[in-house]
């Protein structure tokens, strides 16, 4: 019941995801077979992870990780790689102010653990161990970037870490 009598059920908020895809994907080792011999010291892996968000409608949302690093030594570059992987997300009953931080926090950590599976294929399916990604607080994320803009809404602005 609702505080004026109503029986009438009140409107739970909804987060649906409604399509994940790869939008683009590139693994490289061009210094293959060279990279895959023992090396002398150990590699120093990067990575930067970009999270943009485009309304589609009032209440759907495309969202996309792209995630780029590379693994190299003083010698070569052992491997690079980089992959766009979003989703459509739908989010209804759910105040106006709270769909910001959603869609810049909730979905992409929705997103997060299948893009970090196709890296760690990737790099073990190019003859290296798996590379698996450290979790990523998608929350400080958008904090950081609330506080580079002031408190302002970062709008279709990326988040990078």
């Amino acid at each position: 019941m609702t505080p004026n009598g109503d029986t009438a059920l009140e409107a739970a908020p909804q987060l649906n995801v409604l399509a994940q895809y790869v939008r683009d994907f590139s693994f490289e080792n061009r210094n293959a077979p060279r990279s895959l011999m023992p090396q002398s010291d150990q590699p120093a892996i990067n990575i930067q992870i970009n999270v943009n968000a485009n309304p589609m409608s009032e209440q759907e949302f495309q969202i996309e990780l792209t995630i780029e690093g590379d693994a190299k030594t003083k010698e070569m570059t052992l491997f690079k790689f980089e992959l766009v992987f979003g989703g459509i997300f739908r989010i209804a009953n759910v105040p106006q102010e709270a769909v910001h931080p959603i869609v810049l926090i909730e979905c992409p950590r929705l997103l997060f653990p299948f893009a970090r599976q196709i890296i760690a294929n990737a790099t073990r399916d190019g003859g290296f161990p798996p590379l698996y990604l450290d979790p990523v607080d998608f929350a400080a994320l958008y904090r950081q970037r609330m506080a580079e803009t002031g408190g302002q809404m970062p709008g279709g602005a990326p988040l990078t870490q």
